[in-house]
């Protein structure tokens, strides 16, 4: 009998990628997988095109070319308005300096995509008060972005981006503006709450103690994925 071992279909697929900022390009037909669960870094130098990989791949910007593939829908295909679906859904995104609201507490910023989804106020509230909690930062509810620590806020930009259940969080240098015990930090609670709900993450970083993290890693150069076993 002929036994094949069955390759698992990725959650997230994208297939020679092309976008140029301008005339100057930023990807070059890069090809990258994200499996159901996995935490995938991806690594290169800075102006390597890491962070547009990510937002092709988390349907914020077109590609110019190729394709990319989200549990069998073509999302550079995908009318906007479906898009914003899956971004309130589906996906969570965490940047490097957070972007929470200002003028929101931590409470409310985490409570906010829920009631975009049209959650009850209480319900969404009680919540995101539960995921503070996950993350380490009960008890700074009423605070505002300007009033916590770096670390604080990043583990409260954690806990907004997962409170939705999404299958994949996009991370972009999730620790570039910490230092290195509130990145730890940081880092430590992202893999812990992921591996927990199953969730996959796309983590972009240029920190091997970040990439350390992930259960795989492709690196980019140029614009392009390196082969696996080249060295950058």
């Amino acid at each position: 009998m002929n036994h094949q071992t069955e390759v698992p279909v990725p959650l997230l697929a994208a297939r020679d990628l092309a976008k140029s900022h301008g005339r100057t390009p930023a990807l070059r037909g890069a090809s990258v997988e994200l499996r159901e669960g996995e935490i995938l870094a991806v690594t290169g130098p800075s102006g390597s095109g890491k962070s547009t990989l990510l937002h092709c791949l988390a349907g914020i910007v077109r590609p110019d070319g190729g394709s990319v593939a989200y549990s069998g829908e073509r999302l550079d295909r995908l009318p906007e308005k479906r898009l914003s679906e899956l971004r309130r859904t589906e996906f969570g995104v965490v940047f490097q300096f957070g972007q929470l609201i200002p003028e929101l507490t931590a409470l409310d910023n985490v409570a906010l995509p829920l009631l975009l989804t049209g959650t009850p106020r209480a319900e969404a509230r009680a919540r995101a008060g539960e995921w503070l909690e996950r993350f380490g930062v009960r008890g700074q509810e009423e605070l505002r972005p300007g009033e916590m620590s770096g670390g604080q806020a990043q583990r409260v930009s954690l806990a907004r981006a997962l409170v939705t259940g999404p299958r994949v969080v996009f991370a972009d240098e999730p620790t570039g503006a910490l230092d290195s015990l509130a990145g730890e930090q940081v880092m430590s609670a992202l893999v812990h709450t992921a591996r927990e709900a199953g969730t996959s993450v796309l983590l972009i970083t240029h920190d091997a103690r970040v990439a350390a993290y992930a259960d795989r890693e492709v690196q980019l150069l140029d614009g392009a994925v390196v082969p696996q076993g080249v060295t950058v």
